[in-house]
């Protein structure tokens, strides 16, 4: 498999990998990467790889189809020569663009706390982000949803991560929230994110995208289009204020 960097660090920018496969589309897979592949809702990281004097753009990072051991491909920005196969390249990522999904990430988990509803659905981009409730009424109060949610950022909450296997999953059905994706079994462990502490945990989920290490650091978000999609479904839009 690529080693997922990113699960341990998700600050880490650069890194060195090695090249073990071009795919059939003309992607680079490497043996380790810190580049996120598209899932979850997140997007795939954006950035670049290097190795010698030869530099390579890279548009996003996808999942390799059809691969049960969890390669990820680097689908280059534009056609240009890929790096040898076996060769050693340095990674980097467009560091801006990821660290906003972090925080939009973040602050989504954070809104599904304030909106205590099933999840449906949901996107990231590097400004905003949307979760669909299963939702039949529209809420009462925006504004008081938008300070709810800003006084759980200030709060400065630590964000962590932690593993469980699949069967413990099973019999915790009540961490999944989301509806429409469900987490992935079979690899014998899932991901969960917590925010909070053992003093207060006020929240746990799967999930296998990268966040923030502190709620203080998502910023100020607003909340925006409340757009009914659907029977019961609610779309709730949120944007980053800076």
């Amino acid at each position: 498999m690529t080693l997922p960097l990113f699960l341990k660090d998700a600050y880490l920018r650069d890194a060195r990998a090695r090249v073990i496969e071009h795919t059939p589309e003309g992607g680079v897979v490497l043996d380790r990467s810190i580049f996120y592949a598209a899932g979850g809702g997140q997007p795939g990281d954006s950035g670049v790889i290097t190795w010698g004097a030869r530099r390579l753009g890279i548009a996003t990072c996808v999942k390799v189809e059809g691969s049960a051991q969890g390669y990820t491909a680097l689908v280059p920005a534009e056609p240009a020569p890929l790096p040898p196969l076996g060769v050693v390249v340095e990674q980097s990522l467009d560091w801006e663009r990821r660290h906003a999904h972090m925080r939009v990430h973040s602050a989504l988990h954070l809104l599904s706390v304030v909106i205590p509803l099933p999840v449906t659905g949901g996107s990231i981009s590097a400004g905003k982000g949307r979760l669909d409730f299963d939702m039949p009424d529209a809420p009462e109060d925006k504004d008081a949803l938008e300070r709810s949610l800003n006084a759980l950022i200030e709060l400065d909450y630590v964000v962590s991560d932690q593993w469980i296997s699949d069967e413990e999953l099973r019999a915790n059905p009540q961490l999944v929230k989301t509806m429409s994706v469900q987490p992935p079994v079979g690899a014998g462990r899932v991901r969960l994110v917590r925010i909070g502490d053992a003093t207060r945990q006020i929240d746990l989920q799967p999930c296998g995208g990268t966040h923030v290490a502190r709620t203080s650091e998502i910023g100020r978000v607003r909340i925006g289009k409340i757009e009914k999609k659907g029977k019961q479904n609610r779309r709730v839009y949120l944007h980053l204020d800076d």
